[in-house]
């Protein structure tokens, strides 16, 4: 099951997770990734343990962005070590990198320049701010580019509210599948042309496609929407309501009129279908705090399992609120393929599967994630170098 890039070469010179988590989604999708590491190593890999503030054997967030792949150390400050780091990209298909800018400017590894010796190559830059605008070069996380500049995180934040925490990696991993997109799209385009070319995706973008709703909304009609509580929801029956033992039923009912019939009946209150407050739409939104107070009891007199077969007997369309642990063990979740177990050296490692699947060209993880510099001697052998050589690109400081 090598999957639809099977026998496409990536090379990545990624750090932290944007560009490592496209080329690992190109990994799962069969494609034989290698990331370049310097000396130090991606500087995600020490970071996790610091971040507990304790030591732990692994670290299961950079292994999502990392399973799969093969690590080669090189020093690119040393003449020898970014030789070799040109050889990759020019037998390399595509090349995915989230360093700024300057950085592969200064390298020689800009999009000009690697072109000029592989113009076969699709090169993918994953960027906070965008590879050419004026804050190219600007440091930027998820936090800053997605959560931040792209106005999700004050989309979220309800008035007279701190703005909530982003949990990580949410704005750089929709970023990697944007870049694996264009990746898979530009890869296209070469079968037909036999041309390579330059893609880009970054975090503000993603930010803003993202929240595309708000942003036409204002651009088109003007209106400027805000964050809203619960108890001021636009329709009042798309909302979160809690049940006895303390879950969170999100209610779906986004044809307001349609469904409210059912809702009413379902909670044994038809008595609401003639209140004058509530009896459509229009009324409901406009006494949205007063409707929300009226059925937080009633919601909160049954549990989630009561509730359930309640609902689907009466087409009220839910979801349960779940959490992390809640989501890991429910059926509905693990049975659209949520969960992957990637073979490592001491058994199966379970984690997150790639979002999307492919019926024609099944793929799967193909792997745990390296050891810095865990592929170094192999990754040369298959460039032709023996051993004789490595030994002395060793000597060199070229590679540890």
């Amino acid at each position: 099951m090598g999957g639809p890039m099977e026998g496409i070469k990536v090379v990545e010179m990624g750090v932290w997770v944007a560009g490592p988590s496209c080329a690992a989604i190109l990994a799962d999708w069969g494609a034989d990734v290698v990331k370049i590491e310097p000396p130090n190593g991606d500087p995600f890999r020490g970071l996790f343990a610091s971040a507990l503030g304790a030591a732990v054997p692994i670290n299961p967030p950079f292994e999502i962005d990392n399973r799969g792949k093969k690590s080669i150390c090189l020093n690119l400050e040393n003449a020898e070590g970014l030789a070799l780091g040109k050889k990759l990209l020019d037998e390399a298909d595509v090349f995915v990198s989230n360093m700024r800018p300057r950085v592969l400017e200064q390298f020689g590894m800009d999009y000009e320049t690697v072109r000029k010796t592989n113009p076969r190559i699709v090169y993918a830059q994953l960027t906070g701010q965008g590879p050419d605008g004026p804050d190219s070069n600007r440091a930027s996380y998820d936090i800053g580019g997605f959560w931040s500049r792209a106005g999700v995180a004050a989309s979220l934040t309800a008035a007279g509210q701190s703005i909530p925490q982003q949990r990580g990696g949410m704005g750089d991993h929709m970023t990697g599948l944007a870049g694996a997109g264009a990746i898979s799209a530009a890869l296209f385009k070469r079968e037909r042309t036999g041309e390579g070319q330059r893609v880009a995706a970054s975090l503000v973008r993603t930010g803003v496609y993202m929240m595309g709703w708000d942003y036409s909304l204002e651009m088109r009609l003007g209106a400027r929407t805000a964050p809203y509580d619960r108890y001021h929801a636009p329709n009042p029956i798309i909302n979160s309501f809690q049940t006895k033992d303390e879950r969170w039923i999100w209610l779906l009912l986004l044809q307001g009129d349609r469904h409210w019939p059912d809702l009413c009946a379902a909670l044994g209150r038809n008595d609401l279908l003639t209140d004058e407050r509530w009896n459509n739409i229009i009324k409901r939104r406009d006494n949205a705090d007063a409707l929300v107070r009226e059925l937080d009891p009633v919601f909160a007199s049954k549990t989630l399992d009561e509730w359930g077969p309640i609902f689907d007997a009466h087409n009220v369309w839910f979801a349960p609120v779940n959490t992390i642990t809640q989501a890991r063990e429910d059926p509905l979740v693990q049975g659209a393929g949520a969960f992957t177990e990637v073979t490592g050296p001491d058994g199966a490692i379970p984690m997150i599967n790639t979002p999307v699947d492919f019926y024609g060209t099944p793929h799967q993880a193909q792997g745990p994630s390296p050891e810095l510099g865990q592929h170094t001697e192999e990754i040369l052998l298959e460039m032709g170098y023996d051993w004789d050589k490595i030994i002395a690109l060793k000597e060199a400081g070229a590679i540890p």
